[in-house]
């Protein structure tokens, strides 16, 4: 951290204890990249020390990309559960990540947190943030994230009676092909 801000500082002192690495993207912007199985306590300090509010959780896929955030390193990367595999010249595995937004007045906060395509799995934080509940149903429905933990499963966003495995925002998503009597092809 630069020093220039308290309040961005007292958060990366609060998560830095499960950091992996970190990043300032912009000025009164932290980036704290996390291991998955840390989230539920990284969260749990935050909130038990007041610090902002849960704003908004984000889904990103990143299909088959290698490792490329500033300040994360391939032996830290293998840390966070995401295959690093350069074998045969072989495409590394894509992962999902999702970004956790905190904020306190212009500050925003985030921990990130990585899973492989292979094993999607998060915790959910609904013990912690009990409304965290519909992000987290976005996620799953929309994105292909797996919480077992969390408590409400049912479609969010989705007719009942969407494919199951197709999730629509995901890059690889080339839209539903319909037959004439509306069944999928």
């Amino acid at each position: 951290m630069n020093g220039e801000n308290p309040s961005l500082e007292s958060f990366h002192e609060l998560v830095k204890p499960w950091e992996v690495s970190f990043n300032e993207p912009e000025p009164n912007r932290l980036d704290v990249v996390i291991h998955t199985g840390d989230l539920v306590q990284a969260v749990r300090t935050i909130i038990d020390a007041k610090w902002g509010y849960l704003s908004s959780i984000t889904g990103l896929d990143h299909p088959g990309t290698t490792v490329n955030l500033p300040a994360v390193t391939e032996k830290q990367w293998s840390r966070v559960d995401t295959p690093v595999d350069h074998s045969h010249g072989a495409k590394p595995e894509g992962y999902l990540e999702a970004l956790y937004q905190f904020v306190d007045g212009p500050q925003i906060g985030t921990l990130r947190v990585r899973v492989p395509y292979h094993s999607p799995e998060l915790p959910s934080l609904y013990d912690v943030i009990p409304s965290v509940t519909l992000y987290e149903r976005e996620l799953i429905e929309m994105l292909g994230f797996y919480m077992p933990s969390s408590p409400d499963q049912t479609h969010l966003i989705l007719p009942e009676e969407w494919p199951t495995g197709v999730f629509p925002l995901r890059k690889e998503f080339q839209g539903l092909h319909l037959r004439p009597d509306g069944t999928q092809v």
